[in-house]
Formats: structure tokens, C-alpha cells, sequence
């Protein structure tokens, strides 16, 4: 399974027509696996779109909140729909064989929209600590051009990271090995495969890790240091019980997209040696469910979200009703 390899003479760096995404080949009953797969993206696309059609079509959802609960459905749908479909490729049709510039693009996306649910989550904390920790001015503070611009500020420094860590592997040169041991065209993996030095690649790898993981989970951290200190400067019980009501829905995201994280990587830093195939499964699992459920999440717990959607229902079913008599 050796490709032709494309040369630019210009500067001699290697180039192969494409590699092999080999994660899932040694797995057993792995015709499950993609089964869920399939219903998690499903439930992904549908759940994402209802919560994105929900605010969008009802004005007084027009929000700062909800502008970020937007941006996160967003991300979460665009997230999975650049790796799950690939993976269910794979399996149907036996061809684990990517073109290398639509393998740069997919590993781009995915680190950008990776990195983007990062930054979500810590703008939704920044709201609920406005909302807790200066209640009288949160309107003034908190404002849908002020969300807006948090979020297009994310967005473009985002994307400009992701474009240049995804540029400097085009320097890489990969002369014997195409064969990429993930469930997608995932950075690491592919430029340990290159035969040149990689190191300026593995510092941005790493360092970028701890910008986008360790920064806006730093934020959150804080956030809800200041939330339960200003929680407990509170006279009521029920006033304390309220407020952090508030917080659950995002918590519960919070645990959902690092927790997992957290285990896979400290499990891999503290043993040493984690097996290849439980690794891939984990990481692909940690990838791929917290855009699933994210939307559930903030549907049932959300008071405002809920209310349309059940009314969305109770409209639908009049309309059938109609319709059939």
C-alpha cells in the first residue's frame, strides 16, 4: 500500500497522494460501534438544528445567553459532521484512504471547532458570572453586541491558530509510512509519520493544546470560584439555591466535554502506555458525544428552550390534525 509521492522540487518536501486512517481495523464487533455512531450523529443533527430553529424563530430568546447557546449548537453540529460521517465512510464502504489536502482540511476543521466548543463553554460561564456576580448591571454589562463580539473575537483567533498549526505540516515530508493510527486525520498522529524534523509541529501541538484547553477551562475555574463566593455572601437560602440553579445546564457541559478529556490524558500521563485501540475509542467517544448531548441538555433544562419546543409539538400536532381531516 505504498502511493506515488509528489515532490516539489523546489524545496524537496515530500508530499503523498493521501493516507490511511487504520484506528478502527483491529477492533472487534465493530459494526456496533458505527451503529451508535450513526444514532449519535443523528441525534446530533436534530437536536442542534431544533435549538438553533428555537431561538432563531422567537424574538425574545434574541439574548446574549442565547446568542451563546447558538454559537455552541453551531459548533457542536459542524464539529461532529466533520469526522463521524468520515468514520461511517469507512465502514460501509471498506475505504479508509483520504487525499492528503482533504486530510489537512478535515484535521483543520476539527481542531478549530474543537478548540471554538472550548471557548463556548467558557463564554457561557462568563455569562452566568455576570449574571450572578453583578445582577443590577448585567444588562449594561452583558449585551448581545458585547456576546457578539466575544464570539466573533473566538472565532477569528481560532481559526487563525488552527490555519497556521495546519500550514507548517505542509513543511513535513513523509517519506515511508501513510498509515495514520486514529478515527480521523488527527494532527499528532500524522506528523510523527513524517521524515523530517517535526519539532517546530509537536511545540505547536502542544502548545496550542494548553492555549485553547487550559485557558478557557482556567476561566471556568475562576468563574465559578467567584459565583460560590458571591453565592455565599447571600442572606436566603432560597436566593442561593436559585442562583445556583442557573449554573447546572452549563456545568453539566463543562463536566461532559473535559472530564473525559482529563481521564483519557492523565490515565496516558500517569501509566505510561495506554493500549492504541482503547485510546482511539476513548478520545473518538469524547469527541463525539458532548455535541450530542449538549443540545439535550440545554432542551430539558433550559425553562425558555423547553416551552417553545413543547409548543413547536403541540403546533405540529393541530397542523397533522388539520391536514387530516
Amino acid at each position: 500500500m505504498t502511493p506515488l509521492r509528489t515532490v516539489f522540487n523546489s524545496s524537496g518536501i515530500v508530499h503523498p497522494p493521501g493516507f490511511y486512517i487504520i484506528g478502527f481495523e483491529t477492533f472487534p464487533n465493530i459494526h456496533i460501534y458505527f451503529i451508535f455512531l450513526a444514532f449519535v450523529y443523528a441525534v446530533t443533527v436534530f437536536f442542534n438544528i431544533l435549538v438553533i430553529y428555537i431561538i432563531a424563530a422567537n424574538h425574545c430568546l434574541h439574548t446574549p445567553k442565547f446568542l451563546a447557546v447558538v454559537n455552541l449548537a453551531v459548533i457542536d453540529l459542524i464539529l461532529n459532521s466533520c469526522t463521524i460521517p468520515s468514520m461511517i465512510k469507512i465502514f460501509l464502504l471498506k475505504d479508509n484512504f483520504i487525499p492528503f489536502n482533504l486530510c489537512l482540511l478535515q484535521m483543520n476543521v476539527y481542531y478549530t471547532f474543537g478548540s471554538l466548543e472550548s471557548y463556548a463553554l467558557a463564554i457561557l460561564a462568563y455569562d452566568r458570572l455576570v449574571a450572578i456576580c453583578f445582577p443590577l448591571r448585567t444588562n449594561s454589562i452583558n449585551t448581545a453586541r458585547s456576546m457578539a463580539c466575544m464570539v466573533s473575537i473566538t472565532w477569528g483567533c481560532t481559526l487563525a491558530i488552527n490555519i497556521f498549526a495546519t500550514q507548517i505540516m505542509t513543511r513535513l515530508s513523509f517519506c515511508s509510512s501513510v498509515r495514520v493510527f486514529s478515527y480521523f486525520c488527527d494532527y499528532a498522529p500524522v506528523f510523527r509519520l513524517a521524515c523530517n524534523d517535526y519539532s517546530l509541529q509537536r511545540f505547536a501541538a502542544s502548545f496550542f493544546s494548553l492555549l485553547i484547553l487550559g485557558g478557557p477551562f482556567t476561566f471556568i475555574l475562576l468563574s465559578y470560584l467567584t459565583i460560590l463566593l458571591t453565592v455565599f455572601k447571600m442572606k436566603t437560602l432560597d436566593s442561593r439555591v436559585k442562583a445556583l440553579s442557573t449554573c447546572v445546564e452549563h456545568l453539566i457541559l463543562v463536566a461532559i466535554f473535559y472530564i473525559p478529556l482529563i481521564v483519557i490524558f492523565s490515565v496516558g500521563f500517569l501509566v505510561g502506555v495506554i493500549n492504541p485501540d482503547q485510546r482511539v475509542l476513548s478520545l473518538s467517544l469524547a469527541s463525539c458525544v458532548p455535541p450530542c448531548v449538549n443540545p439535550i441538555v440545554y432542551s430539558l433544562k433550559t425553562k425558555e428552550i423547553k416551552i417553545r419546543a413543547l409548543a413547536l409539538v403541540r403546533k405540529n400536532k393541530v397542523t397533522n390534525k388539520r391536514n387530516l381531516k
